[in-house]
């Protein structure tokens, strides 16, 4: 089975994280510090290029000190998925 990739919905996520990660007054690189991850794995989740894993979005929600679930408070069209 080949695996399915959502762009709209990695570049929704991408966005969530960007607003999260400037309104908590982080810069990529201190994000990428306190999640323990590569400062381009912090950038390509952000512009939607890659489908992240449920594990790197909790390192990312403990450091930014949130729940995991405020990350993902976008709006998202689902109608077109099914």
């Amino acid at each position: 089975m080949k695996q399915a990739r959502d762009i709209e919905g990695m570049k929704a996520l991408g966005t969530r994280l960007r607003e999260v990660r400037k309104l908590k007054g982080f810069s990529q690189e201190k994000l990428a510090f306190s999640a323990d991850l590569e400062l381009s794995q912090i950038s390509r989740i952000e512009r939607g290029i890659i489908n992240t894993s449920v594990s790197q979005i909790f390192q990312i929600s403990k450091a930014l000190q949130i729940h995991p679930k405020e990350l993902f408070d976008f709006d998202f069209d689902i109608s077109q998925q099914f």
